[in-house]
């Protein structure tokens, strides 16, 4: 019998009790190990999978406890969210209102923070558990448009019987991720959901629009920051000699002189002033600046010694890489497609051309530029640890990369053909 996936182009065909009806057989093959012609969308198979593994009963759903409402306001009032709330609302509630469906807004580690729109699907939604502070990870309520975004680092629709929770089959959601545009970290998720009868294919891109639209708030929030930085640090600067930067909390240089214009440096996270030592520039002097550091380069040489990089991807949504020597530590977090990069040169340790490492990551050796101008990114961190022609980690630097124990949680967000070859790889098996 040849599979196939859901064409959800035909699925979007169907008025909504036919589409759950068909979800419903290919749920019910599939949760019970029957072949079937129709398969379930590969992002949401990928997510049962998880599921099954995790221990999510699909016949009966689990609700961890709300979080108080204190909890609730101290996240709502620390979190990036916050300043992106009137874009998210101008984008969505309206349409939400019309369409009988809700907006809500998580944060990164699933928890919902606010919940708005039409008041009838509001109640509907306490029914379910989806109510503020509220737990909706994927490995606690089972595959949704809350917590399936969030491991796949993708928007996503959810219809009906594509939830893993039976108890929810008679909801709609379809979510996207929001990240911080000054460091690629995941800060929540927006989602908007309602009974099944209110599917619409295009609100998938309708959700993934308006949380680009949010992203670029914040970055224009932060190139404000950058401004008013800049302008504190300008006439400082000018009085200094030597080479100095002022950089802001998350190394995004505002102002420089005597040294050459660079765009981030990686920063500690525990960094305070007095000497410190950065990949970038070595021994120095930090002093604090009102929203940043005023960084000295010095002239000492660094202290020798042996390097050693820990590439950290043993939780699945959380990524980083340390380096370590003589001359100190430090931690810098990864973004998704960072993290396979360097762990495909972790496992690569001859090196990759750029054509080779498009071909691990998307199966076309033709898309080198996408590949080369991540890795110039990569390099802004790492620098002179890694080398170029091919790429390679430096042949002075030990490199330890720390896996997941389950290897079907290793970058679970990944669709590049070597991560998917070794997850599905039996333990002590080269995939490559």
């Amino acid at each position: 019998m040849v599979q196939s996936p859901i064409d959800v182009k035909q699925l979007a065909a169907l008025d909504a009790a036919q589409a759950a009806r068909v979800l419903g057989e290919v749920r019910s093959a599939t949760l019970s190990g029957q072949r079937t012609r129709v398969t379930p969308r590969p992002v949401i198979e990928a997510s049962w999978e998880r599921m099954r593994r995790s221990g999510v009963d699909p016949d009966h759903d689990f609700r961890a406890g709300l979080l108080s409402r204190d909890e609730v306001e101290r996240r709502r009032g620390t979190s990036p969210l916050r300043h992106v709330m009137p874009v998210l609302r101008d984008g969505l509630l309206s349409v939400a209102d019309v369409a009988q469906h809700i907006m809500v807004v998580a944060d990164a580690e699933g928890r919902v923070l606010w919940r708005e729109g039409c008041s009838s699907v509001l109640r509907k939604a306490d029914g379910h558990g989806f109510e503020i502070g509220a737990d909706w990870r994927e490995d606690v309520v089972g595959t949704n448009g809350v917590g399936t975004p969030l491991v796949a680092r993708r928007p996503v629709q959810v219809f009906s019987a594509e939830h893993f929770v039976r108890t929810h089959l008679s909801w709609t959601c379809t979510g996207a991720p929001i990240t911080d545009p000054r460091d690629g970290s995941l800060i929540g998720v927006v989602d908007v959901s309602g009974p099944l009868e209110t599917l619409h294919p295009a609100t998938l891109a309708l959700v993934d629009s308006v949380a680009k639209l949010a992203e670029a708030r914040l970055r224009d929030r932060h190139l404000t920051s950058l401004e008013r930085l800049r302008a504190i640090a300008a006439p400082v600067l000018a009085r200094l000699g030597g080479r100095a930067l002022a950089v802001d909390t998350d190394g995004w240089t505002a102002a420089v002189t005597g040294m050459a214009y660079t765009n981030r440096l990686s920063l500690p996270k525990d960094l305070s002033a007095g000497r410190s030592w950065l990949p970038q520039i070595g021994l120095c002097s930090v002093e604090p600046l009102p929203g940043g550091w005023l960084i000295r380069a010095g002239d000492e040489p660094a202290p020798r010694g042996a390097t050693r990089i820990v590439l950290d991807l043993a939780h699945p949504r959380r990524w980083s890489v340390t380096v370590s020597s003589g001359s100190g530590a430090w931690t810098h977090e990864l973004s998704p497609r960072h993290a396979e990069l360097l762990y495909l040169l972790a496992v690569h340790p001859t090196g990759r051309t750029a054509s080779g490492l498009a071909d691990d990551l998307f199966g076309d050796p033709a898309r080198t530029v996408t590949v080369r101008a991540e890795m110039s990114r990569v390099r802004r961190y790492l620098g002179a640890l890694l080398e170029h022609r091919p790429y390679r980690f430096g042949e002075d630097a030990e490199v330890e990369v720390v896996l997941p124990e389950d290897p079907l949680d290793l970058l679970p967000h990944s669709t590049a053909p070597v991560v998917r070859r070794w997850r599905g790889a039996t333990l002590g098996t080269d995939p490559f």
